[in-house]
């Protein structure tokens, strides 16, 4: 992926969407949409040339099963797919579409478990969420070589900045604010 910035826009809106499409980034992540919705907007982005991420859990009116997921990667055929889910990530991975594993790094707990799914599903991509965390984002992809994402809570270029020097291979946000397109 080539990302403009480190950033990867995420959007839960239909006016930030549209300026996504005029934007230069080549990205957008589509959050918070309903399923009635989901593939007349992928269709719409590609037509701007932009690449879209579906955040499969957070599809309103979508269940998070592989039949979903079939309908998903088979007839709306985003870029890629950002779940916590194991069984979405698989999936996404068997259609050979991006897979973006989401991991909450609630606790220590937490975080071993995580890295359990992480070595069996073998996602494209991990989010760890939040992303204020530098040091973890270094020590995962260390332990499991896949590039890292960091989400959640970024609310100031310098958090993006302490993302990206800690070892993120890029930062989603969807503070309109630190998109910075030109």
């Amino acid at each position: 992926m080539n990302i403009q910035n480190g950033i990867l826009p995420a959007t839960k809106s239909m006016k930030d969407f549209e300026r996504l499409l005029e934007s230069n980034s080549e990205y957008i992540i589509l959050l918070e949409v309903r399923v009635s919705q989901v593939k007349s907007l992928v269709q719409y982005a590609k037509k701007y040339n932009k690449k879209v991420f579906l955040h499969a859990d957070l599809i309103q009116g979508l269940k998070t099963d592989d039949f979903a997921i079939e309908f998903l990667c088979n007839e709306v055929k985003p870029y890629g797919i950002i779940s916590t889910r194991a069984n979405v990530i698989n999936r996404a991975k068997k259609h050979k579409i991006i897979a973006i594993q989401r991991l909450f790094l609630l606790d220590s707990h937490a975080l071993e478990q995580n890295m359990k799914i992480i070595q069996k599903t073998q996602p494209d991509y991990i989010e760890i969420l939040p992303g204020l965390i530098p040091k973890l984002i270094k020590e995962i992809h260390n332990e499991v070589n896949i590039p890292v994402i960091a989400g959640g809570l970024i609310r100031s270029q310098e958090d993006v900045t302490n993302a990206l020097e800690g070892g993120a291979f890029a930062v989603t946000t969807s503070r309109t604010e630190l998109w910075n397109f030109s």
